[in-house]
């Protein structure tokens, strides 16, 4: 905690009662301010009146506290006045940590790169909220050890795992790094220990407002750390175990999760042209249990399509962008992206890989300086994909620690709609841009005007020459729909020109939103269509249906809504 500034008063508010003069007349007010000024002693004068009704009266910017006290006393003694009470000073209360390096976490505040973390800690900082973090494990950091829970080692070989046995309920992290060249397979390089997980961590949950090292983005919700990448990486069998216990799932002969996760990032990834179905499988059943899945895009300037987890669907696949706004130079693109967060770039793009020249411009978080096993904790740069995930899942957190209710839907498409474009370039599609931390928390907790909004965010696939739908259905409304029906639509296409858009009523009555095009070769659709829908009764199932016409390119519908 922290104490505020402590401003002079220089200002009393003087509500008189009702029936004296002084509460309907400006003149009889100003008047009474000069007697009490001619009994004090003090330079008063009347300001102005209220909204509430009270008269503003100013001390002037010399007075002393005896100064107040005694003009308040001549006030209160008067028989005509019913209360008198200081002008006192509001502060923001965003105000900036006290940690010792959070001015290293351009990534957090500046406006061009950053995700405008500081101004949504008004409204939440993560309490009530798990993330769990499945990757290398847990470095013993005094930075985030006061946020830490029991997780979990789910590496089954004792070999990759490097601690004596197979799982087991210690989810330390015993080192990723390998002694050879080529040890993990062709091409692989020897390497030191990343405390990959580590750095994750601190960035979503760091302890925040402890005089030390840095800020978390979600500092009040609790990180669970979730081991399944040690020597050599990790198997999709153990990630996927990892998944389903880390959201409250039953996993054969590993204890129950005492403190399951809302909340999953998954900043990990392998080459792969679709999503294994062992991952899928997993994947959906943590969002039918409630918790959001995050995953990383991936490093390799490609398209993301051909990596998995991040071509899974029911998941928010995030890209990385620099601290100018651009998309890092290595940041995996394409239409399944669903949104950017900054990543960092410790290095340009033309210098030489594996230095580091720019450290300054990289994601600053907690590490461990050993270079095989744990040694003394630290901090570090670090860019990747890998960092930009863990911003979009400590903004989970903090959505839903504000409003319980959201469905990892809901957190989805609130982060979507409400990033901001990116103020650089990204070629391939980087989604709906730059996550927005406070606009996207002020969207969930803060009542629309008028409408209510249905939504549907299950990925249905577009495949060539066919035709799909997603349905929602609509309930809780009187009468008709209204004559200007919002339908939000979120469209991942290569070619959009291919498509053709229809929104089906309950009856079965075909409103067209959208015709194809054989030149509008732009990528995805994502627009919101007005509808005159008067003649349709609103409660039934609505369907959105997606016509393909032509072929070699494919998508999905990501996200769709009604908004009544």
């Amino acid at each position: 905690m922290r104490a505020l500034p402590s401003a002079p008063v220089e200002k009393v508010i003087v509500t008189y009662k009702s029936q004296a003069a002084e509460a309907g007349s400006n003149t009889a007010a100003k008047s009474d301010t000069a007697e009490k000024a001619a009994k004090t002693g003090e330079q008063l004068s009347f300001e102005r009146r209220l909204a509430g009704g009270g008269a503003l009266v100013d001390l002037g910017d010399s007075a002393t506290k005896q100064d107040v006290t005694e003009v308040m006393a001549a006030f209160r003694a008067d028989p005509s006045v019913a209360s008198v009470e200081p002008d006192i000073r509001a502060y923001a209360m965003a105000v900036t940590p006290n940690d010792t390096d959070y001015t290293k976490q351009w990534d957090l505040f500046e406006p061009t790169g950053g995700m405008n973390v500081p101004a949504a800690w008004d409204k939440t900082t993560g309490s009530g909220v798990t993330v769990a973090v499945i990757d290398t494990g847990y470095a013993a950091h005094s930075d985030v050890a006061g946020n830490v829970v029991s997780g979990y080692d789910f590496i089954s070989t004792s070999a990759d795992a490097r601690d004596g046995n197979g799982r087991d309920a210690d989810a330390k992290d015993e080192g990723d790094w390998n002694a050879t060249d080529n040890e993990c397979g062709t091409g692989s390089k020897a390497s030191n220990s990343s405390w990959h997980g580590t750095h994750v961590a601190g960035t979503i949950g760091a302890v925040t407002n402890n005089t030390k090292g840095i800020a978390g983005i979600a500092y009040n919700a609790k990180i669970q750390p979730v081991r399944v990448l040690g020597k050599c990486g990790g198997s999709s069998a153990d990630i996927a175990d990892a998944i389903t216990w880390a959201s409250g799932g039953t996993v054969p002969g590993v204890p129950a999760n005492a403190t399951p996760a809302k909340v999953i990032n998954l900043s990990l990834g392998g080459a792969s042209a679709t999503c294994p179905s062992v991952y899928q499988t997993a994947i959906n059943g943590a969002v039918s249990r409630g918790t959001t899945v995050v995953v990383a895009a991936g490093n390799s300037n490609a398209n993301a399509s051909g990596f998995t987890p991040a071509n899974c669907a029911n998941v928010i696949n995030v890209a990385s962008t620099s601290r100018e706004g651009n998309r890092s130079y290595y940041s995996n693109f394409g239409a399944i992206v669903d949104v950017a967060a900054p990543g960092g770039e410790t290095r340009r793009s033309t210098d030489t890989p594996g230095t580091v020249t720019t450290p300054e411009n990289g994601i600053y978080s907690t590490l461990n300086s050993g270079a095989t096993t744990q040694s003394t904790e630290n901090y570090k740069p670090y860019q990747g994909t890998s960092m930009a995930a863990p911003h979009i899942a400590g903004l989970a957190a903090l959505l839903k620690s504000a409003k319980g209710t959201l469905t990892p839907a809901e957190i989805e498409s609130a982060i979507k709609a409400n990033a901001r474009p990116l103020p650089g370039t990204c070629t391939g599609g980087c989604g709906t841009g730059i996550a927005d931390s406070a606009k996207t928390v002020d969207a969930v907790t803060t009542t629309p005007p008028a409408g209510t909004v249905f939504t549907n965010a299950t990925d249905v696939t577009i495949s060539d020459n066919t035709t799909v739908s997603s349905s929602i259905a609509v309930t809780g409304r009187t009468g008709n729909a209204p004559a200007a029906l919002k339908v939000g639509v979120d469209i991942k296409h290569t070619w959009r020109g291919d498509l053709v858009i229809d929104l089906v009523a309950p009856d079965g009555t075909v409103r067209n939103l959208k015709a194809s095009s054989s030149s509008d070769s732009a990528d995805n659709v994502l627009t919101t269509y007005t509808v005159d829908a008067s003649s349709e009764v609103a409660n039934g199932t609505w369907k959105l249906q997606v016509r393909d016409v032509a072929t070699g390119d494919t998508g999905y519908i990501n996200s769709w809504s009604l908004t009544f």
